[in-house]
């Protein structure tokens, strides 16, 4: 399965709105079992931004800051839950298993993992990995789907033409 998408995002607004629209992929999935994304890119790339637009779609409206010190922010929802993690700070993976790290990947729940090279070993497979890259004073956006559930989601992501 080799389903792939690139995108060029011109500024913050634009990152918001791809992150809206693949969080509404997401949510149309069901995430019957569940959905994990690895989040890639340079330090102020805009994994957080992009995160804070799925957010939105699941219908947060709140601030969305970065997890660095706390390593994941939980947001509850009707029927799903979104976990917002942030492995920058982290100094051994073995601390992932200290705070019940398997507990936060299963069915209803989307796991958004920023910096996840930081977690190997202890991570479950991403379904979809995620990058971005500075492109002159936007971003170039990489999504490519690692199992039939991401494909699924990027399947249904309605991305604006032209990216």
């Amino acid at each position: 399965m080799s389903v792939h998408k690139a995108l060029f995002l011109a500024d913050e607004a634009a990152t918001v709105a791809a992150g809206e629209t693949l969080g509404e992929a997401c949510k149309r999935s069901g995430l019957s079992e569940g959905l994990v994304i690895f989040l890639g890119g340079q330090l102020g790339a805009g994994k957080t931004t992009f995160s804070r637009g799925v957010l939105r779609a699941f219908g947060h409206r709140g601030a969305v800051k970065s997890p660095t010190y706390t390593l994941v922010e939980p947001y509850e929802f009707d029927d799903s839950r979104v976990y917002h993690f942030d492995l920058y700070r982290l100094g051994d993976a073995e601390e992932l298993e200290f705070m019940g790290v398997r507990d936060y990947f299963g069915a209803g729940n989307l796991s958004l993992v920023e910096w996840s090279e930081r977690g190997v070993g202890v991570l479950p497979e991403p379904d979809m990995t995620l990058s971005l890259v500075v492109d002159g004073s936007g971003r170039r956006l990489e999504l490519r789907a690692l199992s039939a559930a991401g494909a699924g989601v990027l399947e249904r992501a309605d991305f604006p033409a032209g990216g």
